[in-house]
């Protein structure tokens, strides 16, 4: 009589990581954003977080919806949490270089507002902070206060068109920065201004940035062959799907009537907001850190430095009265 093999034993199973425990350090009207983005994502969880004031963290954890996280009424507090893996500072771009600092030589892992830095020195005194502590650091507004976001409309909407023309060209740094003539100031910084980049090879690529203008975030990028075009390339028009338009090896039909063929239009769905995608990187990349002694990710770090980069080359253009600026790699 035969019996049947006795039944396989079941594969182990390989618990999950823990969350990474963020902490808040400010209470900015984007950390409500990102906030939430650190509730939806399954591998991160908001720990603390830290003001002026414990009201103030208080206030801002009920408004953001958090379960009961802790309160502190410093940001000194806030870094000497045990609790606490990551930081994101959503903090006014002066204060970046001494919070950026201060987070990485207690061991946090950095999430940092952009613009990263007032300049690419201050940046770099972040980056190499990061390095020695062994931190892992990615970049993710306040706008024009000379004290506070000197950089206006450069460093906020400028920003986001200068890391969307370096993706496009797999971030080569253009050799050459000009520009564009007679940007919108007031008292205070830039509201309105434009630059013209240039390569080697003759790519060209010009952007132009506004504090002034009707909510526009169009990017259109043109090669031999294709060209594809982005309505709304910073924030999405609906936070499930992204949109674009793509036409290869156009041409104008006999007698130039119309097109063929004709640009078609893709739409791509989204189960995650993009915010959430971010987090949920940064928090894999801690995770690898924490708790299997990995390395960071050196990608991002290299790719806010050429932002950076090309910012400070369009700011010294427009103080240089709208001169040619080299960029050396």
């Amino acid at each position: 009589m035969s019996s049947s093999p006795p039944a396989a034993p079941p594969p182990p199973s390989h618990p999950q990581p823990e969350p990474v425990r963020f902490g808040i350090m400010a209470c900015a009207t984007i950390a409500r954003k990102v906030s939430r983005a650190i509730l939806l994502a399954p591998s991160a969880a908001v720990a603390a977080v830290g003001s002026r004031s414990e009201a103030k963290a208080r206030a801002f954890a009920a408004a953001a919806g958090l379960a009961a996280p802790r309160l502190h009424g410093s940001y000194e507090a806030l870094l000497e949490d045990p609790g606490v893996d990551a930081v994101y500072l959503p903090l006014p771009t002066s204060l970046h270089l001494r919070w950026a600092t201060a987070a990485a030589a207690m061991g946090k892992h950095v999430l940092l507002e952009k613009p990263t830095a007032l300049c690419a020195a201050d940046l770099d005194a972040i980056l190499a902070a990061c390095d020695a502590a062994g931190a892992q650091f990615l970049n993710n507004d306040i706008r024009v206060k000379p004290d506070l976001d000197a950089l206006g409309a450069l460093g906020d909407a400028g920003w986001y068109c200068i890391r969307a023309i370096l993706w496009a060209v797999d971030y080569e740094l253009p050799n050459t920065v000009i520009a564009l003539c007679n940007p919108v100031r007031n008292q205070a910084g830039i509201l309105a201004c434009g630059t013209t980049l240039y390569w080697a090879d003759g790519k060209i690529a010009i952007f132009n940035c506004s504090f002034l203008g009707n909510l526009c975030m169009d990017m259109t990028i043109i090669g031999t062959n294709g060209m594809l075009h982005v309505t709304d390339f910073v924030i999405p028009y609906e936070e499930k799907s992204a949109p674009f338009d793509m036409a290869t090896k156009s041409k104008l039909v006999k007698l130039e009537i119309g097109w063929d063929p004709l640009p078609s239009k893709h739409v791509i769905p989204a189960d995650l907001p993009q915010e959430v995608l971010m987090i949920q990187e940064f928090s894999r990349l801690v995770q690898n850190i924490r708790d299997s002694s990995g390395k960071p990710d050196e990608k991002w770090p290299a790719i806010t430095r050429k932002t950076q980069v090309v910012m400070d080359a369009v700011k010294t253009s427009i103080d240089n009265e709208f001169g040619p600026v080299d960029i050396s790699c």
